[in-house]
Parts: structure tokens; sequence; C-alpha cells
């Protein structure tokens, strides 16, 4: 008998934040921002199977109720979107219906983008495992009702976002290391926007004054990160990982947190300041030295339509 089809270690990378500025808040509540997301390298392993009966099941680890779960998400949007188009997979691939596992490595509630980048893995294995051949833009269509960091995602590499996160310029970085520090909390990125002390006006830039930073012989950290000061506010963990980061350089913030990274020279100077940071760690926190990612991993998969 033939079994299932595989497609089986399947990466969904963390990103973070080198800035993120507010500009304003929409009629509908949704917050402007823009800011420039680099892919690291530590990810989530997701694996899939297709199933005969057209349902999507989840195993391996599960955060939370398994109807938010962004991967279970992702499958059903694709599944709808498929059927409104009048289109079907082949009889072959299990009309359409798969079981996903997926081993969890990014903490949730860190502001590195781990859901998102989950579904966005989804995506992409399902546009092959089933065989649509979708385009990377009708990928994306169904991404963006997802959650505004997938269709980052789905694109190349680091990016300048704007809008709610929806609008991807590819740039391109320097090979940068980051320590990455996990203070064991989850934060609520609703919660955060929320919050009438957020900072709402900051003067929008450009990807040039951006690129001009990068070139100054010592730029150290482009811009703010607006959410910041209202998670430390609410959070003395992450003012503890600033500080602890703030031995080794600059350190910010990423996303809407809880995780924090300095930026530091090399890999050398990356494990150095991690061996020196797990000595103090608290029980529940984490540490990582990374790299940038130059493209994300499933980028060629997008550029030959699945």
């Amino acid at each position: 008998m033939i079994g299932p089809r595989q497609l089986l270690g399947l990466p969904a990378p963390a990103k973070i934040n080198l800035f993120l500025h507010v500009l304003g808040q929409r009629p509908d509540g949704y917050h402007e921002i823009q800011s420039v997301f680099v892919p690291i390298g530590l990810w989530d392993i997701l694996d899939f199977a297709s199933r005969k009966d057209g349902q999507i099941a989840r195993e391996g680890d599960l955060t939370g109720p398994i109807e938010a779960d962004l991967a279970v998400r992702a499958a059903h949007s694709l599944q709808r979107y498929v059927a409104q188009r009048g289109d079907s997979p082949p009889s072959q691939t299990g009309a359409g219906g798969a079981t996903i596992r997926i081993e969890k490595r990014i903490p949730v509630g860190a502001g590195l983008g781990g859901g998102s980048s989950d579904a966005a893995t989804t995506l992409i294995a399902l546009n092959r495992l089933w065989d649509l051949r979708l385009s990377r833009e009708a990928l994306m269509q169904v991404g963006r009702d997802l959650g505004a960091d997938v269709p980052f995602f789905l694109g190349d590499g680091a990016a300048f976002v704007e809008g709610i996160g929806e609008r991807c310029t590819p740039v391109r970085l320097p090979s940068t290391w980051f320590v990455l520090l996990f203070p064991g909390e989850h934060v609520s990125t609703a919660e955060i926007f929320a919050d009438p002390k957020l900072t709402r006006d900051s003067k929008g830039t450009t990807i040039s004054g951006f690129s001009a930073a990068l070139r100054e012989a010592n730029p150290g950290l482009f811009g703010a990160n607006d959410l910041e000061p209202v998670v430390r506010s609410r959070y003395p963990s992450v003012n503890q990982a600033l500080d602890a980061l703030g031995r080794f350089g600059p350190a910010r913030m990423s996303g809407s947190g809880s995780a924090v990274y300095c930026i530091v020279p090399g890999a050398v100077e990356a494990q150095r300041a991690l061996d020196m940071l797990r000595v103090q760690l608290p029980p529940r926190w984490k540490a990582w030295a990374v790299s940038g990612l130059e493209e994300l991993p499933l980028a060629d998969w997008l550029r030959v339509g699945g």
C-alpha cells in the first residue's frame, strides 16, 4: 500500500525587529508601523503528511486551543481559498487533508513571529504537498488574513516593513550575529498596542535613511522600538533582560517582546556572551547565539510556484 505523501523537517524561522516605529492609528484600530524584519537562525520544525479524509490534524507541541493555532488556521484558509477558486488538488495528494506536526523552539509571546512563521511554512508546504502550484502572490493573499507578519515570512529575506506589516520591501544587510534572550514572559501584542501610553506619532523614515545609518563607522542601533517603554513598565523581567545584555552592547526588545537582543561583532563574540549569560540566567529564561539569515529557508519553493 502506498503511504501518504510527506514533507518532513521544514523550518519556520524566527525574526527580530531592528527597529519598530509606530506612525499612527488607523480608523479601523490597526496601527501603521515601520520596521526592518530580519530572519534569524532559530526556528520551529514542521512535518506534514497528506490525508485522504480532507481533515486537518495537529500533532506535536501545542501552545493554546487547536482552533487558534496559526498553522491549523493557515491550512483551513488554504482549503477555503482553493474551494472558492473551483480548484481541487489531484486525488493522489489526499484530497487536501493533512497532518501537521510542530516542534516548537521559538517561544510564544516573545515578539519573534513564531506563530506567523509556522503559518507561512504551512502555506508553502501544503502548496507543494497538495500540488496546488499557487504563486507567491496567491499565498500572500491567503496569509494577510492570518496575521500582519505572515507576508514577511512568504518573502525572500530581510525586509523594510510598512503599513500594518503587510508591505515588505527587500533590503540587503551585512552579516550580523545576535545574542537573543527570552525572560520567560508571554506578552500580548494586542494589550501593548492598546496601552494609552504607547507612542503613536513617530516620524517616518525611509529605506535610504536606514541604509545610510548602516554605513556609518559606529552605527549602533537605528531608531527605536516604540513598544519597548510600555512593555518595560509592565514587565520587570524585560528590564532585567535588557540590563543583562547591555554588558555586551546596546540592547533592544524585538517586536512587542518579551525577547531582547544585542548585536555582536561575530560568532565567537556571540558564543562568549552566551556562555557568560547562561551562568546567571533564572530557570525559565532562555538564551541563544544566532546569526541573521541571508534568505528565508523555503524562498526557493516560492520562486518556482511551490
